[in-house]
């Protein structure tokens, strides 16, 4: 079985303070940000466009966007862990506008190797 087992997702994403991860920082700390993310994480439009490749492209990325977004809050509304799956339906605002978002994290060796966002 190459799933992560429901405790070993829960471990990625509920110690040191992940238990509110959510991909947009609310304390906008990108070094704390990019903590659970893979060297080669990959970031998707649902189902399965690729948008980019890499840490250091996810830094350069969000990096701007938390400069640049002082409104910028997330809150998750509801997490379901499942396999090696992470599905959160979040309430974002941003940029004055407010709306809400669905993310899957995909875990393999503890850490976060895939966002798709839908």
């Amino acid at each position: 079985d190459s799933y992560a087992t429901s405790k070993q997702v829960t471990k990625v994403m509920f110690e040191k303070n992940y238990s509110k991860f959510t991909l947009f920082d609310n304390n906008r700390d990108i070094n704390a940000f990019l903590k659970p993310f893979a060297k080669n994480v990959k970031v998707y439009r649902f189902p399965n466009t690729l948008s980019y490749e890499g840490l250091e492209k996810m830094r350069e990325n969000y990096n701007s966007f938390f400069k640049n977004t002082p409104d910028l809050n997330c809150k998750i509304l509801k997490r379901i862990v499942f396999k090696d799956k992470v599905i959160d339906h979040e309430l974002v605002t941003a940029n004055g506008k407010t709306f809400k978002a669905v993310v899957i994290y995909s875990i393999k060796n503890g850490k976060i190797v895939s966002v798709t966002f839908m």
